[in-house]
């Protein structure tokens, strides 16, 4: 039965996004990437927390699982359940992958944005538009140094094309993905910028207090 293809599809995609790379990459070094930075397990907060090799790691796994979602288990499932479309199968298996990165089964339901992932997918689904996306990203990176600006910007790039090429499939796979996970993005993203800059503030408040302290300890108690 062709419904039996989805649900074993989404099932499968999901449990391969919700590895959780960026997690387990950072518990191999002694720390919980989800108390520090951003709190985000995703490439972003790695970049930041664990360097750029470790951070190319998260990236790369990332990624990695939503391409394998899509390009591998979806077509082995398709030939498993006949009837159901392989092409829909894997847009099934495209948002279910992003899906289970960023509500990860295994840390609470609490993953990442989405970003590498949705590009792992893309790069399956359409890897000419993920190269429009990337060159959006980059440079809107670039730009404003803020990565849920540039998330936001690509995808709103990626559904502006969708309406003029709706008679070709590979648009009509990606839109299937795109509105899914924008409104992640969005919120995600925001919030874990916001919490960085608070605090990097709140430790910089906590290194002038020291400091006072250290210039002036009859007058400043010690905080309890």
């Amino acid at each position: 039965m062709p419904i039996l293809g989805y649900i074993a599809t989404a099932v499968v995609a999901y449990l391969l996004g919700s590895i959780p790379t960026g997690f387990l990459v950072a518990k191999a070094r002694g720390i919980d990437i989800r108390t520090v930075g951003s709190g985000n397990i995703g490439a972003t907060n790695a970049f930041r927390i664990l360097g750029k090799g470790q951070g190319l790691l998260v990236l790369f796994g990332d990624a990695s699982k939503g391409w394998i979602a899509v390009q591998l288990a979806a077509p082995l499932l398709a030939q498993m359940f006949a009837g159901a479309p392989e092409n829909y199968l894997r847009i099934t298996a495209g948002v279910s992958a992003i899906l289970g990165h960023n509500y990860t089964c295994w840390l609470g339901f609490k993953g990442g944005k989405g970003i590498a992932t949705t590009a792992g997918v893309l790069l399956a689904l359409v890897p000419w538009a993920l190269l429009i996306i990337l060159g959006v990203w980059i440079l809107l990176i670039l730009l404003t140094r803020y990565v849920s600006v540039a998330s936001i910007a690509a995808s709103f790039v990626l559904l502006a094309g969708a309406p003029s090429h709706t008679d070709t499939f590979d648009f009509k796979m990606v839109n299937g993905i795109t509105p899914a996970t924008f409104n992640l993005m969005v919120e995600t993203g925001i919030d874990g910028e916001r919490i960085t800059r608070e605090r990097a503030e709140a430790e910089e408040s906590r290194r002038h207090a020291e400091a006072a302290r250290a210039d002036f300890p009859i007058l400043l108690p010690e905080e309890n």
